[in-house]
């Protein structure tokens, strides 16, 4: 399979799949600031998102929902870049040669993209993480406060106390979560040439929402446990008798955590946050998927590209 590593085609979808789930992410942020204290602050009393929103604006003041806005957003921005161009690009390639994709196609394909994006902005994740949590207010005594006064602030605090290993904290997870964007889009394509069968057509801004959100629930729920996982690593602010094993990113890591919140929490201990992060992303998911076909979809009609790129 060969594959042209700059297109303009790749480059339309990652822009609009870019802004796409940037501005969805906007939309719905505070949700992602319920789900996350959830999956780190153990201790919080508050189980559901309309309390833990409640009690977080009570304790930290009316934009604490927002806390750690701009690091997500240029994270986000540059992860989905990655995601959506490298996606594109294969599944183009992959297109050239034999003419029509299947649902292992696209899951294969989503891998593929996955592994590219976490190696890139994992770095990005890690920050990110870390100021969306700092000036909260903790129930769990283990976690110790940060003091970064911005991005390249955290990176250079990472760094300097840590090593620049701490900055792919999270990384065993986060390839092992490739499989939640890969499962997502094997299901959003899949249901699109369903919708579609064979007579080509621009889906309609409902189709195209309730897919993406069909999509990501399935995705989200499959690979739950390990996304929590994945938050606790990439914070990383413990005691030190709980640093040694949450900062190796390994299997061993990752199975004796899984394990100890099973211990703590019994088996729903894994999916502690799950209402929240479903509530959020597959909001999420459903606006970005909307916004990146219509943003797409004018762009390729604007520049007078054939149906192929636009329904591609």
């Amino acid at each position: 399979m060969t594959f042209e590593v700059f297109s303009y085609e790749s480059l339309v979808h990652a822009v609009s799949g870019a802004v796409g789930s940037v501005t969805a992410m906007t939309v719905f942020f505070p949700l992602d600031t319920a789900r996350l204290r959830l999956q780190v602050d153990e201790k919080r009393r508050a189980k559901s998102t309309p309390a833990i929103l409640a009690e977080i604006i009570k304790e930290e003041g009316l934009l604490a929902p927002y806390r750690g806005w701009f690091p997500v957003i240029c994270s986000l921005c540059c992860s989905n870049f990655v995601y959506f161009y490298c996606f594109h690009t294969l599944k183009a390639s992959w297109l050239k040669d034999h003419q029509s994709s299947s649902p292992r196609t696209d899951l294969l394909v989503g891998i593929a993209a996955g592994v590219v994006n976490v190696l890139v902005t994992t770095p990005l994740w890690v920050v990110n993480t870390r100021l969306k949590l700092q000036g909260s207010k903790f129930h769990n005594t283990d976690i110790q406060p940060t003091n970064y006064c911005g991005i390249w602030d955290a990176f250079a605090q990472i760094i300097r106390d840590e090593g620049a290993g701490a900055l792919w904290n999270g990384t065993f997870p986060s390839l092992l979560l490739v499989l939640n964007p890969a499962i997502q889009f094997m299901i959003y394509e899949g249901l699109k040439r369903q919708l579609r069968r064979g007579a080509p057509r621009e889906l309609s801004s409902l189709e195209v929402f309730m897919i993406g959100a069909v999509a990501k629930a399935v995705a989200t729920t499959a690979t739950y446990p390990l996304q929590t996982i994945q938050s606790i690593l990439r914070f990383g602010q413990f005691s030190k008798s709980t640093n040694k094993s949450t900062l190796l990113s390994s299997l061993a890591t990752v199975k004796s955590l899984l394990a100890n919140r099973v211990r703590k929490f019994g088996f729903l201990g894994l999916f502690k946050g799950l209402e929240a992060k479903l509530l959020q992303t597959v909001l999420t998911a459903a606006l970005m998927f909307l916004l990146y076909e219509k943003i797409a979809s004018c762009t390729f009609r604007v520049m007078g590209l054939s149906e192929h790129h636009k329904l591609h």
